[in-house]
């Protein structure tokens, strides 16, 4: 057997990472290969170790055939690569090595100092209970204060798994959507669910700007290591708005590790934001595919139905007696976001309640002059490009690319005809805000759409249904 204490083997070790991280770059070494730790060599098997499972899996997979390559050249008699967890080694043989030795830290103790309270001895503050992290629940977002529609019944679905599954179904969970669809209610829905089915499981729901104030706060006192132990000791990790992490580099490099540390000990992880992963611009890109490994579910813009839904479960829960009338002109007329569609109503019923009056139509839009003017505006090729690629789940920038595959092609030509039936812009002008096209394919793409709406019902709806919600 041949170990580290060699200094010929640690000389063929360095000159192997120093190769790595000429061939991977800075970021990539860091990531993956700086943590890797050399344990023994015994009978041509180099064996590594890695902290946590997840890392060991990636290096497995993804660099332990060119470690191995690169060893051979520093040794013929080098035939295999190991990746091992640290903590699958035994204590002697890891204590018998130089780099084992070397790698070793003392395990900091997590002392008790009152929520709060400063530790004189570091001046840092130290929260004493995960759960102090924690940012308070409405009481209002539950499950059963959730309107289900077409838009959103998978998120919903998907969150409602997460909350009644003792186990991890999948990790993460990634919610997302546009700002007041509904993100942040299925995410305290989940915190309450999972309270009440399994109190004995430590949840934390904050939002990424608290995240990132707790982790310059631990640098700020140098406390780094309690901000790592409270974080990791929890069971289910929330965070609103991960969005807002984007060009944070320090705050990207510990979510990154608290992710990974997380997910090894099969902790279930719930995110959100208001982009998919792969739209998200300023992470790294090995904290955008952190983010897309579980399962990614989006809540796409309300229909006039669910909008509706929501407006009678509102009325219902206020005990207000609102004309039907007046909640179907709200559903057709305030489309931008449900917050302000209950916004919109938390107005009219106070106004009826204040002066006397009945609710009426005319009396609403009396109320909601304001907010129906600013909803009441032309609608543009650009949007409609937009809410058709997001419909269909392809890049807005497939709308102007050359492709002519089907899965591009067809949203690309919904989104012309309704270019033609919304806008009052010519063939001529459609057809070169879709990357030039000629005004023959505009034609072509309206009576292909026309055709398939005559033959197909499902499809028909679908269209009124994007219509809907661009006119609105």
């Amino acid at each position: 057997m041949r170990n580290t204490v060699d200094p010929t083997i640690e000389a063929q070790w360095a000159r192997i990472r120093g190769r790595l991280k000429a061939e991977l770059g800075e970021a990539a070494f860091k990531s993956w290969l700086k943590p890797l730790t050399l344990i023994t060599i015994d009978n041509g098997e180099v064996r590594l170790t890695v902290p946590t499972r997840f890392m060991r899996d990636w290096v497995r997979s993804h660099y332990a055939d060119r470690i191995c390559t690169l060893w051979q050249a520093e040794d013929k008699v080098i035939a295999r690569v190991e990746i091992v967890l640290q903590s699958d080694m035994q204590p002697v043989a890891r204590a018998s090595t130089v780099e084992s030795v070397k790698s070793a830290r003392p395990t900091a103790a997590v002392v008790p100092v009152g929520n709060g309270k400063r530790d004189g001895a570091a001046g840092a503050v130290v929260v004493a209970d995960v759960d102090a992290l924690s940012a308070p629940l409405d009481p209002r977002f539950t499950f059963d204060s959730f309107v289900v529609g077409k838009s959103n019944e998978f998120a919903a679905a998907a969150a409602r798994r997460v909350a009644e599954e003792a186990k991890v179904p999948f990790n993460p969970l990634y919610l997302y959507g546009g700002v007041g669809l509904g993100k942040t209610h299925l995410m305290h829905a989940i915190a309450w669910q999972i309270r009440k089915r399994h109190p004995q499981r430590r949840v934390v729901y904050l939002t990424a700007e608290k995240f990132m104030y707790q982790f310059i706060r631990a640098l700020r006192f140098k406390d780094i290591m309690s901000f790592k132990e409270q974080f990791r000791s929890v069971d289910v990790l929330m965070i609103d708005d991960v969005q807002f992490i984007s060009g944070k580099d320090s705050t990207q490099e510990e979510f990154f590790h608290t992710f990974n540390a997380l997910v090894d000990q099969n902790k279930q992880i719930v995110l959100s934001a208001d982009k998919s992963p792969s739209d998200l611009e300023g992470l790294e890109d090995r904290v955008r595919s952190r983010l897309g490994w579980g399962l990614v579910a989006d809540i796409h813009a309300t229909t006039y139905e669910l909008r509706l839904g929501i407006l009678q479960s509102k009325a219902e829960r206020m005990g207000a007696l609102i004309p039907p009338k007046v909640l179907e002109f709200l559903a057709h007329k305030i489309t931008s976001n449900v917050r302000e569609l209950e916004g919109a109503l938390n107005r009219i019923v106070a106004h009826s309640n204040l002066v006397g009056r009945p609710i009426t139509l005319e009396s609403a839009q009396e109320v909601l002059h304001d907010l129906l003017r600013a909803n009441d505006r032309r609608v543009t090729i650009e949007e409609i490009q937009k809410r058709v690629a997001e419909h269909f789940s392809i890049r807005l920038a497939d709308m102007h690319s050359p492709r002519r595959a089907r899965a591009v092609a067809r949203p690309r030509q919904v989104a012309m005809y309704l270019a033609k039936q919304l806008t009052a812009r010519s063939l001529p002008e459609i057809g070169r805000k879709f990357g030039g096209r000629d005004h023959t394919t505009v034609m072509h793409a309206v009576r292909k759409i026309e055709e398939l709406r005559a033959t197909d019902s499902g499809f028909s709806e679908d269209i009124d249904l994007l219509r809907r919600m661009i006119e609105a």
